[in-house]
């Protein structure tokens, strides 16, 4: 029982039976009009916290599209990034192997001249000495340009046979026994290319 139907309890002990039963009707209404609004307030209370509620999953999921179109945007340009530097380093490495090409093609040139000049002499002269001397001359020139681009011959005289360097095409008897296993003549001469084989050897080797 509330303080309210206790209270007047008390002021209708000294009241009429009329007046008693009147007001004894009017408190169970008074408290049942309490009753709708202490209900109404908790309803109130119950919505205004679904609305909150409501209000924060909304502002975690604008949260949560922000940080992915984010994501979405960094992703692209790094993307775009990565596109640019594969074609800006495929275009570097076709113009060094073209550069690369063009400076051997011009180192070889001198030696191309030369190699016109001894045409002319042979032309002209008979002297198979002087011949020999001018090609040999124009072979080692030859030999020291491509050299500085990292050409070398692999030497076979007396080397034993190496399959790293070599390829044997034929196998001959050894002369002694201490040439066994060792390389006796040299068929076509092998090279290495900034000491990468790029030709074998093709050897007779002693067994």
């Amino acid at each position: 029982m509330s303080r309210n139907h206790k209270k007047n309890k008390r002021q209708t002990s000294d009241m009429n039976p009329t007046e008693k039963e009147q007001i004894d009707e009017e408190i169970p209404k008074a408290e049942e009009g309490n009753a709708m609004e202490e209900g109404d307030e908790a309803a109130v209370a119950e919505e205004t916290a679904e609305l909150t509620q409501e209000e924060h999953l909304r502002k975690e999921l604008a949260e949560a599209e922000e940080k992915i179109a984010d994501q979405e945007d960094k992703y692209l340009r790094l993307s775009a990034e990565f596109d640019n530097y594969r074609k800006r380093t495929m275009k570097e490495k076709a113009e060094l192997i073209k550069s690369a090409g063009e400076k051997v093609i011009t180192a070889i040139l001198p030696v191309l001249d030369d190699m016109e000049r001894a045409i002319q002499t042979i032309k002209k002269t008979e002297d198979a000495g002087a011949l020999l001397e001018g090609v040999e001359l124009i072979y080692n020139k030859f030999l020291k340009v491509l050299g500085q681009e990292g050409l070398k011959k692999i030497e076979t005289e007396g080397k034993d046979f190496d399959t790293d360097y070599h390829e044997a095409i034929a196998m001959v008897p050894a002369p002694s026994e201490e040439s066994k296993g060792k390389i006796l003549d040299c068929v076509q001469t092998g090279y290495t290319l900034n000491d990468k084989v790029i030709r074998h050897a093709k050897v007779a080797v002693a067994q």
